[in-house]
């Protein structure tokens, strides 16, 4: 009876252990972006004599401030189009040239997935204050890892199944769409989920491109709140949490959908 009970007590208190560490590693995730929707609810003076502290009223209107200051509608708007034209683009090119590094047979496929990987050269084409003038860099930057990942799903797919479609008379742009595409999913949940994200936060090409306010992208319209004397802490919070929920819901959309893929490749293998 005595060994029954001490396992049933060492069990209580494992289990009260993995809570606790459960709790911890929430805390730990998800404390600093607590602590920054908090603090965009409060007024600057609020913030400075007591950081840590709930807000005694709660300041909406810093959200208002900050989408109609920050002119973050417009800027939103931008990094939608930006990020949008860049992942359509960036992956259809990607998964072109990883298919044909990954499953056709040339010469010179090892050396131009080594030319990808190396980055290309962007030419000055005097874009400037537009969004094309952004988009084309961000395409190139998102080329690479691009291709490099679509290479190591196009090359897990069996090599039989192309072979059985070019039997059936598939040409090798069939074979692409019908075949290769449909079974790299997984591989374009995880590139397009990446390349999303790192476009949406770019900021230093944005900065040296866009000038003009009614092109600029969200992470440059986020600078107007920082300034040499003063800054609207308070302000600038709530514009953080505006231009961070896109990019939460673009991973919580899509993350599902990568675990599931990756889940079933693992019961098929």
């Amino acid at each position: 009876m005595s060994k029954n009970k001490d396992v049933t007590i060492s069990a209580t208190s494992t289990k009260s252990k993995v809570v606790q560490v459960i709790i911890y590693v929430f805390l730990t995730l998800f404390a600093p972006l607590l602590w920054v929707v908090i603090t965009s609810l409060k007024d600057d003076s609020t913030l400075m004599l007591s950081p840590w502290a709930m807000p005694d009223k709660l300041m909406f209107e810093n959200y208002t401030f900050a989408w109609t200051a920050g002119n973050l509608g417009r800027a939103t708007l931008n990094s939608f189009i930006v990020c949008t034209i860049t992942l359509i683009l960036s992956m259809l090119f990607g998964a072109m040239a990883a298919y044909a590094i990954a499953i056709l047979r040339w010469k010179l496929a090892k050396l131009t997935l080594t030319y990808f990987l190396i980055g290309m050269k962007f030419s000055k084409l005097k874009m400037s204050n537009s969004l094309i003038g952004i988009i084309i860099p961000y395409i190139t930057f998102s080329l690479p890892i691009t291709i490099y990942i679509l290479v190591g799903f196009f090359e897990g797919i069996p090599r039989e199944l192309f072979e059985s479609a070019c039997i059936d008379g598939c040409s090798v742009y069939k074979m692409f769409g019908t075949v290769a595409l449909p079974l790299a999913k997984t591989g374009f949940m995880v590139t397009g989920l990446m390349s999303f994200v790192n476009n949406w936060n770019e900021l230093l090409l944005a900065m040296v491109f866009i000038s003009n306010e009614a092109k600029k992208t969200l992470p440059v319209s986020l600078t107007k709140f920082v300034g040499p004397y003063n800054t609207n802490y308070c302000q600038m919070f709530a514009a953080i949490v505006l231009a961070i929920i896109p990019t939460i819901i673009v991973y919580c959309m899509f993350s599902n959908q990568i675990v599931d893929g990756l889940t079933q490749g693992a019961v098929k293998g």
